[in-house]
């Protein structure tokens, strides 16, 4: 081991004050002026049952509230209107796509699993297809926004969407209720949850 050295001079310690975190000379306090004693009088004041407002003194307006359901009949009204000035190759291709197609590329999907998911059993294959994209995160995001317009945005991000997802859109699309079958299963279980949680309050 080499020997200690020994410093030679006037030690450090000597020409440097020492920092102090306590007493009243070092109290940090926020800029402004103090009112005197407030904790004693917030303590000695309590509060009445006229200075706490009730459920029925709130006035709470939902219907200028944007919600889920909304938004999702706004994106898919538009992406109708698109489809109707102008279709894209995209749009023609899965229109041309027959239910064969579909179904194989379900079994193909299929026959990548392990075990086989026996609570979709009762679902149509269009349902399970449109389940399975809205759970691809490759996809990018499938909450707060409709399943077409997500197809649309990956595949103008070249992120290769499967155009049978397409085909099952545009037939899903003439469906009577059109918002539900742009929905995603993650919108519909949230929008259920906040529902169950409102009930209970």
């Amino acid at each position: 081991m080499p020997p200690k050295r020994r410093a030679s001079g006037q030690t450090a310690k000597a020409g440097q004050s020492t920092l102090a975190f306590h007493g009243s000379a070092n109290k940090v306090t926020k800029a402004g002026t103090r009112v005197q004693n407030a904790k004693q009088n917030v303590l000695e004041q309590p509060a009445t049952k006229k200075d706490i407002p009730t459920t029925a003194d709130v006035e709470v307006e939902d219907d200028n509230l944007p919600t889920v359901d909304s938004a999702i009949a706004d994106q898919t009204e538009k992406e109708v209107v698109a489809q109707q000035i102008t279709s894209t190759p995209e749009e023609d291709e899965a229109r041309l796509v027959k239910t064969t197609q579909i179904k194989s590329y379900w079994d193909k999907k299929v026959a990548e699993r392990v075990t086989p998911r026996v609570h979709q059993e009762e679902l149509s294959l269009q349902e399970k297809i449109l389940r399975e994209f809205d759970m691809s995160a490759q996809y990018g995001p499938c909450t707060g926004i409709a399943r077409l317009k997500r197809w649309k945005r990956a595949h103008r991000l070249k992120l290769n969407p499967p155009i049978e997802v397409l085909a099952v859109l545009l037939t899903e699309e003439s469906a009577e209720d059109k918002v539900s079958s742009q929905r995603s299963q993650v919108d519909v279980l949230l929008n259920s949850r906040n529902v169950s949680s409102e009930v209970e309050v």
